[in-house]
């Protein structure tokens, strides 16, 4: 099964969307990687390349993150790492997280997961 990390600036805000993405998609591989290692605000190259670790298989890791420094430091790791299976997805990070694990639980390959992901990025939650 492809795993999903979550990168924000926040480990409050990680574990919250790791916990929404568990309500839809209970078996999902995923781990976060929010804040700093004091508990602060901010983003932690060794959180993320941890949360990275913890969650990689031979299917694939998606990396999900809010912004700025967040996305950043992960592409940073990911062009570090010089593997192909480790992939960031371009997208709203609640919405593209929550349908990244349903597709991933669901047996969708690496390529896939990160398509339904950036999916997201149109969606409109208002219609007027």
């Amino acid at each position: 099964m492809v795993g999903l990390v979550i990168v924000t600036h926040s480990a409050v805000l990680a574990h919250g969307i790791a916990e929404t993405c568990r309500m839809m998609a209970k078996d999902a591989h995923i781990a976060t990687a929010g804040g700093m290692e004091d508990g602060g605000f901010g983003t932690s190259y060794a959180r993320i390349t941890a949360a990275i670790d913890s969650v990689c298989s031979a299917d694939g890791v998606v990396v999900l993150a809010d912004a700025g420094s967040s996305v950043l430091t992960a592409e940073t790791i990911i062009e570090e790492m010089r593997s192909s299976r480790v992939r960031m997805a371009d997208c709203p990070i609640v919405e593209g997280s929550v349908v990244a694990a349903i597709a991933a639980v669901c047996g969708a390959d690496l390529d896939e997961v990160v398509r339904r992901a950036e999916e997201t990025r149109g969606t409109c939650k208002i219609y007027n």
